[in-house]
């Protein structure tokens, strides 16, 4: 019964979508803790904005407020408020830095799959009204092999897995991904994974971790990924996090500031825009779901 409410859901979400553009989503995830994950999420939608992006950052690890930190603002709302305060989208949306949006996920992430009919209709119009107001969507999922975290992978046409030179970083990534191939929803022919090295030394050394979990990855999974580029390690980053001020903002003209610019750069190319926009309802719709079929 549950799947049938969610497959008429799905029905209207695709008419909602005709009456509203759709957002470009990317989940930014990593398989373990600790590798600069949140950095990146933050980093880069600051980049886009100054590229002329509206762009808002979705915390989905309702574990942590790493986002919150890391861009020093407290929003008053969650999307807890959204779904069942009956709060509008405008009102759960925090403004940041430059313009950026923040959306805390708090305890409203976890609840998405407990949700009745009408709830999940006026949360995914809410959504859909979302799709309309931005033109990139970035998610920072939680990290690790957790349930939610391979279900945002799951749902999400387009991941950025974060990885650092420590051997575990790289077995993690490798085990995230292959806890995703197990599932049946995944569709690895829809399914755009990008790589950026973290914290390396020079350019040959990021180009070498892209090769060890891209080699095994493709033998063993037969997935195939994408090599964005690479960001040193930089003490200003952590400074950054100490001061609540994002590297970008901070230092613009440091090494990791502008090599995430460059990635930023390749994300907004004419060939990476041309990925489908599926928006944010229609993602978190099949978050929905994939968290039923698994349960």
């Amino acid at each position: 019964m549950a799947m049938d409410q969610a497959d008429k859901l799905r029905e209207k979400v695709e008419l909602l979508k005709e009456q509203a553009p759709s957002s470009r989503v990317i989940a930014v995830t990593s398989g373990k803790g600790g590798v600069g994950k949140t950095s990146l999420s933050v980093n880069l939608a600051l980049q886009m904005q100054a590229q002329g992006k509206k762009v808002v950052i979705l915390d989905a690890d309702f574990g942590l407020a790493n986002v919150e930190i890391m861009l020093g603002i407290r929003p008053q709302y969650n999307l807890a408020d959204l779904i069942f305060n009956n709060k509008s989208i405008e009102e759960i949306i925090t403004e940041g830095p430059m313009g950026v949006g923040f959306i805390s996920g708090g305890s409203g992430v976890q609840d998405l799959v407990n949700l009745d009919k009408e709830k999940l209709k006026s949360l995914i119009a809410k959504l859909v009204k979302l799709d309309s107001l931005y033109d990139v969507i970035i998610i920072d999922t939680g990290a690790g092999i957790a349930d939610s975290v391979i279900e945002f992978v799951l749902s999400s046409p387009e991941v950025l897995l974060v990885v650092t030179p420590e051997p575990t970083s790289i077995t993690d990534a490798y085990s995230l991904l292959k806890a995703v191939n197990r599932k049946k929803e995944f569709n690895r022919e829809q399914k755009s994974i990008k790589v950026v090295t973290n914290r390396v030394n020079n350019v040959e050394e990021g180009q070498e971790i892209y090769d060890k979990i891209s080699i095994v990855v493709s033998k063993f999974l037969n997935i195939q990924l994408e090599y964005l580029g690479y960001i040193p390690f930089d003490k200003g980053l952590t400074n950054a996090v100490v001061e609540q001020k994002p590297i970008s903002m901070q230092a613009p003209n440091s090494d990791a500031s502008l090599r995430i610019k460059g990635i930023c750069g390749k994300l907004l190319d004419e060939a990476y825009e041309d990925t489908e926009k599926v928006g944010i309802a229609k993602v978190l719709l099949n978050f929905i779901k994939s968290k039923k079929n698994n349960r």
